[in-house]
């Protein structure tokens, strides 16, 4: 197998709060199973140095490493695993994600066994098939440029007011500077946010967190995006965010 090829631009070890839940059982994801569209997604998050979270069958712990590289003629990949992890024997579950979908993948060792020296790399093969979930199941609308639309919600008797860049029937995506987002990590549930959609439009909604990724801004420098999943959203609010959702399209339309 080829030397991967160092990339200066891969992000760091992954941390606890890159970690990605599995896919939810009802959900509908599609199987994607040929080995090109496998490989080539693999190679993707290798480029990238995106976060994989495996969750062992024997064990409950949560590991974390990425893609180190991938064969560019057979169907072998290389996992970086965080320093001090090791996967107990046994079936393991992979969960990533892939720009706008989430993917997940099963295999299973007696033994996984490292490289020479190297415990923390193992070579593997790729997956008979992957499962593939898109992450935005309903269409999301950015928010106007020149309309302040914000979400407020206490967390540990301190207020929070975040700036929403986009929103949907399904949920909301957020962001902040790293500073605000303390505390703000994947799994978290948000009681009683009270999101201003503009002037005239204010919904109270439970959220949870799905996604929380940093990135870097040219108008305002490192940024946190936090992407909510909305919870328990009454009818009247549904039919209420779909109205507006109507409103703003109209208005963009013109």
């Amino acid at each position: 197998m080829n030397d991967p090829i160092p990339n200066e631009m891969r992000k760091g070890p992954p941390r606890l709060q890159d970690s990605v839940e599995p896919i939810a059982a009802g959900a509908k994801p599609h199987e994607m199973t040929d080995p090109d569209d496998i490989g080539d997604s693999l190679t993707i998050l290798a480029e990238n140095g995106d976060a994989i979270t495996i969750y062992p069958a024997a064990s409950t712990e949560v590991l974390l490493g990425r893609i180190l590289s991938v064969d560019p003629e057979l169907p072998h990949f290389v996992l970086e695993l965080n320093e001090g992890m090791q996967i107990p024997p046994g079936e393991a579950t992979f969960v990533t994600w892939l720009r706008s979908a989430k993917l997940q993948f099963k295999l299973s060792q007696e033994a996984w066994t490292a490289q020479p020296e190297q415990p923390h790399l193992i070579p593997l093969i790729f997956p008979d098939k992957c499962l593939v979930l898109n992450r935005r199941s309903s269409a999301r609308l950015e928010t106007p440029l020149g309309v302040y639309f914000t979400a407020s919600f206490v967390m540990n008797g301190k207020p929070h007011e975040l700036q929403l860049y986009d929103f949907s029937l399904g949920g909301v995506g957020m962001r902040c500077a790293p500073r605000d987002a303390q505390g703000l990590h994947v799994g978290r549930k948000l009681q009683r946010v009270r999101i201003e959609l503009g002037e005239d439009t204010v919904i109270i909604a439970d959220l949870e967190i799905r996604l929380s990724r940093t990135y870097r801004s040219f108008l305002l420098g490192e940024q946190v995006q936090i992407g909510c999943q909305f919870l328990n959203l009454s009818p009247m609010m549904q039919e209420e965010l779909a109205r507006q959702i109507d409103k703003l399209n109209s208005r963009m339309k013109r």
